[in-house]
């Protein structure tokens, strides 16, 4: 018979403890980096008195995609605010030729922009989006 000493047996050992943890990494969904890492939110801010626009995206929370773009806005403008967030998708502000404007969101960057005109057609003429903006998810 046979017999190894523990130098031996302890790499065979090591194995069936890899490929255990990837069995069970593979049947409870673990893995190193999270399947689902999250949402992703952005903003868009105006000011409506000179139109100057701020903008973000792919910020982990609203709250901090919002002050993100009023901060980038208040560098042309004191007035400014939200005309829109969106999570996991594209925002767009239109503006029209009287200086009336609309925002809104979609799961497209077409689809945002369109529904930012049909907004701004409500207050306005001649509406077009001037901005739009998407997070990566």
């Amino acid at each position: 018979m046979k017999t190894h000493s523990p130098k031996t047996i302890s790499p065979h050992i090591n194995a069936l403890r890899v490929a255990a943890l990837l069995v069970a990494s593979l049947i409870f969904g673990l893995s190193a980096a999270p399947a689902y890492a999250g949402n992703n939110y952005g903003a868009i801010a105006v000011s409506p008195s000179t139109k100057a626009l701020g903008w973000s995206y792919n910020y982990k929370s609203k709250a901090y995609a919002k002050s993100v773009a009023l901060a980038h806005c208040r560098k042309h403008a004191s007035d400014c605010r939200i005309a829109n967030w969106f999570r996991n998708s594209c925002g767009a502000i239109a503006f029209g030729k009287k200086g009336g404007w609309g925002a809104d969101w979609g799961r497209s960057i077409k689809q945002a922009k369109w529904k930012a005109v049909k907004r701004c057609r409500k207050h306005d003429y001649g509406c077009k989006a001037v901005r739009w903006v998407c997070t990566d998810r």
